[in-house]
């Protein structure tokens, strides 16, 4: 089922909300890879922070295209509910850098801790680069509706 409708984006931007670690699956030369980060958003747009050194991070340098999904861990299939995601991803710079890194720190307070924290975490933490994964297709998979139910909110861009 594809749909546009302003009821399903808010739906699914209640579920981010509600929810703060994506996996994130890359593809490189070294095959796919997959990496579990916790995530802000602005709109639909989602931001994490990682070492620009990581396996991750190395393949976004490459290609841009990734997936992701974003679901907690059950045990009754019946009752799943969660997000398939597809879109590019890529390294952010600038102010675009300083806004994800603002929206981070805003939704995970340890962050902000680290301003005060031990010298080592501040440096790693300055050190690190922060991403942007903009989505053309989220899915929202919601077995309460009936197995297998998916509704799919297609982006622009």
């Amino acid at each position: 089922m594809t749909a546009g409708t302003g009821e399903l984006a808010a739906r699914i931007g209640a579920f981010l909300d509600a929810h703060h670690v994506m996996a994130l699956a890359t593809v490189g030369d070294d095959g796919a890879h997959a990496a579990s980060v916790m995530f802000a958003r602005a709109g639909f747009t989602l931001y994490w922070t990682s070492d620009p050194q990581s396996r991750h991070s190395a393949h976004l340098e490459r290609d841009a295209r990734v997936t992701a999904t974003i679901a907690p861990d059950y045990t009754d299939f019946s009752v799943i509910r969660g997000l398939q995601i597809a879109g590019r991803a890529r390294r952010l710079g600038g102010a675009e850098s300083d806004a994800a890194r603002a929206a981070l720190v805003a939704r995970y307070a340890f962050l902000a801790a680290l301003a005060s924290g031990p010298p080592k975490l501040r440096a790693a933490f300055e050190q690190a680069a922060f991403y942007a994964l903009a989505p053309a297709r989220i899915a929202l998979i919601d077995n309460t509706l009936g197995f297998g139910h998916k509704e799919t909110l297609t982006l622009a861009g």
